[in-house]
């Protein structure tokens, strides 16, 4: 039994159950439609986002009707976002299969995930779910900010490492937040324990960012992308920030010069790489990460000992010790 299955352990029935709900959801009268969200339903990834949910409210209480409605809420917000993203980043490809905007176009991908997070708002209006719907509005502001922050920054190469966290934190860890801290909405928890979770699923996706910006700096991995594809997307990344922190003035034009103008090129993007890991922004990236996950394992040991605590312990150390 592989990590994530040991995890899913004490919630595996429920996420069954909210399989099948799901795909309720995604209902329509409209043939179109359903053609395309039968095929994201077949291209889902690994339900990482409902088992924080699931999981965020065993921790706090009991896992109802109101917990289904979060996952679903939260798992339509992010396959939209995730749509939309393909839409501007002109991606052909999710997860090794073709994007939705490949298949049916710009126009068709961006009215699907209009539709995603119409669904979403409506399950929660529709059951009185207002500080769930709070929650998910509040993740959907965040990553947009996040994301346009991001677009103007990487124009001018001028990512400072506050930026940068406060990027990851917007992108990435605001969804995260919104499932533990709807898991915990959702069990009924109070204030005090509801905002506790949000600062726990907070610090588990800054870590969980990072490492996947490590990833990319790795000769040999196995994530299923290429070694510097943020270097030749002009991204920049914790390693790189430590490196052009560390060099001198002269040597950080040259840096920004060269993924500026030549970032395309592999003897470029494998040159910064190396650079990168002989400043030392392999190890700081990493010692920040652990760093993130150490302070999400705190705010968990302040909760009651369950099997939901456990497993959500295990998933913190498997989202830092993942080989993908």
């Amino acid at each position: 039994m592989d990590n994530l299955s040991q995890i899913r352990k004490p919630i595996e029935e429920q996420l069954k159950l909210f399989d099948s709900n799901f795909k309720q959801t995604f209902k329509s009268n409209i043939f179109l439609l359903n053609k395309v969200t039968q095929y994201i339903l077949k291209t889902k990834g690994k339900q990482m986002r409902p088992l924080l949910v699931f999981l965020s409210a065993g921790v706090c209480g009991n896992i109802n009707e109101s917990t289904h409605r979060a996952a679903s809420m939260i798992e339509m917000l992010h396959t939209a976002t995730l749509i939309h993203d393909d839409v501007v980043d002109d991606s052909n490809e999710r997860r090794g299969f073709f994007s939705i905007n490949a298949l049916w176009k710009n126009k068709i991908a961006v009215l699907v995930g209009d539709f995603l997070l119409s669904k979403g708002m409506l399950l929660a209006l529709d059951n009185n779910e207002h500080q769930l719907l709070s929650i998910v509005a509040d993740a959907t502001r965040q990553m947009s900010e996040g994301e346009l922050l991001q677009i103007e920054k990487a124009r001018h190469l001028d990512i400072e490492e506050d930026i940068y966290f406060e990027i990851i934190q917007k992108k990435t860890a605001s969804l995260f937040a919104a499932c533990t801290a709807g898991g915990a909405a959702s069990s009924g928890a109070d204030t005090t324990a509801v905002d506790l979770m949000y600062q726990f699923g907070l610090n588990l996706g800054i870590a969980f960012q990072i490492k996947d910006d490590l990833f990319d700096f790795q000769q040999t991995n196995q994530t299923g992308k290429p070694s510097g594809i943020d270097i030749k997307e002009k991204k920049l990344t914790l390693p790189l920030i430590y490196l052009l922190n560390n060099s001198s003035f002269l040597e950080k034009r040259k840096i920004i010069n060269s993924i500026k103008r030549h970032s395309n090129k592999p003897e470029t993007v494998n040159q910064l790489i190396t650079q990168v890991n002989r400043s030392g922004g392999i190890a700081y990236a990493h010692e920040k990460m652990l760093f993130y996950r150490d302070k999400a394992l705190v705010i968990l040991q302040g909760f009651p000992e369950n099997e939901s605590r456990h497993s959500l312990e295990q998933l913190v150390l498997f989202t830092t010790d993942r080989k993908y």
